[in-house]
């Protein structure tokens, strides 16, 4: 099994005690599962965290004070997206190749939207309200209207990620079987290709003008100029898998899952800090740039390491669960969640 399977199709999470379970008095039989970093979102006009539970084919909706709203939807939810300006959920089903919209002022399902392929990367802009979905196995970008739900296609060739740049109102697609980005022009739907320096691409991220673009199956980032052209290419630790950017610092951090550390790079100046260690295998990672920390999900060990970014080091390490991959962040409060793949869906870790 290569690694794509083995990230993306989630047999790192197999457990004799059940998989994805949002609570323990709720029996289920072992299995597996798609994972997605997208699998949790905070949406700062609700002051709610929603999270996939896919083994309810449903989505939590946590509010600050704990309380949790379980939401049906279609078959095996994957990744979420949020449009905090209108207040609605999108959550994307690759089993029911469908998208939900949930109206978050009532955490109700208005809407399901059949989609192409097994839709896994989803992107919301705001600003247009447009939601942007990729497709596994579909060469068709869906776009969905967020006034109408009225769905368009555009096609782009298949995507593991969506990147949405509202400033240059252009939209970014991210495969792990490639080594360029697709360009999409949201006025238009014409689509363009830029280099991504090498084959098997996993996590990215926008800092203003540059593309962050991990390379899984190396060390090494591809920081590339959007507007210009031009990329570096920064080392990292191995296997970098994912990226998360403080646009108030300038940096960035990349988890690298195969030696278990996360890189600092300086996205300014196109050069690594530094490089710290974490836990073992980490897989997601989230910034909080009001508190000046950064969280690391290790699935290999179940914690969050927090990294202060002041002094670009571990401060604590919490116990976050069985194979915790994914993590957000609070805005308000500042109390992280991480979306699970054990007993409990999802962790919530107080400050």
């Amino acid at each position: 099994m290569g690694l794509k399977s083995v990230m993306r199709w989630g047999l790192l999470l197999a457990s004799t005690s059940g998989v994805v379970r949002a609570d323990a008095q709720i029996g289920a039989e072992p299995a597996t599962t798609l994972i997605n970093r997208g699998a949790i979102v905070y949406s700062k006009s609700l002051d709610k965290m929603y999270v996939v539970d896919q083994m309810h084919d449903a989505v939590l909706a946590v509010r600050a004070d704990g309380a949790v709203k379980r939401v049906k939807i279609g078959v095996t939810p994957d990744a979420i997206a949020m449009n905090d300006r209108t207040a609605m959920v999108y959550v994307a089903s690759p089993d029911g190749k469908s998208v939900s919209v949930i109206d978050g002022r009532s955490d109700a399902v208005v809407a399901t939207l059949p989609m192409a392929g097994l839709p896994y990367a989803i992107a919301v802009d705001e600003l247009a309200n447009k939601v942007y979905v990729a497709s596994t196995y579909s060469n068709m970008l869906a776009v969905i209207d967020g006034a109408t739900n009225a769905v368009s296609k555009v096609k782009t060739g298949s995507a593991d990620a969506v990147v949405v740049d509202a400033a240059r109102k252009q939209v970014y697609l991210m495969g792990y079987e490639s080594d360029t980005i697709t360009v999409v022009k949201q006025a238009t739907g014409e689509v363009a290709k830029i280099p991504a320096g090498e084959m098997h691409l996993w996590g990215v991220a926008l800092d203003g003008r540059t593309l962050l673009v991990t390379h899984v199956q190396g060390a090494t980032v591809e920081a590339i100029d959007v507007e210009s052209g031009p990329s570096t290419t920064i080392a990292t630790g191995a296997m970098p898998c994912a990226v998360a950017v403080n646009p108030s610092t300038g940096l960035a951090y990349v988890a690298n899952y195969g030696d278990g550390s996360v890189t600092a790079i300086d996205v300014r100046r196109g050069v690594a800090v530094v490089t710290v260690k974490v836990g073992r295998h980490p897989e997601g990672i989230a910034v909080d740039p009001a508190s000046g920390l950064v969280y690391v999900v290790n699935a290999g060990d179940g914690t969050v390491s927090e990294i202060e970014e002041m002094s670009l080091r571990v401060v604590k390490t919490m116990s976050a669960g069985e194979h915790p991959y994914a993590v957000a962040v609070n805005a308000k409060d500042h109390t992280v969640y991480v979306a699970n793949l054990g007993q409990a869906a999802f962790t919530m870790l107080g400050r």
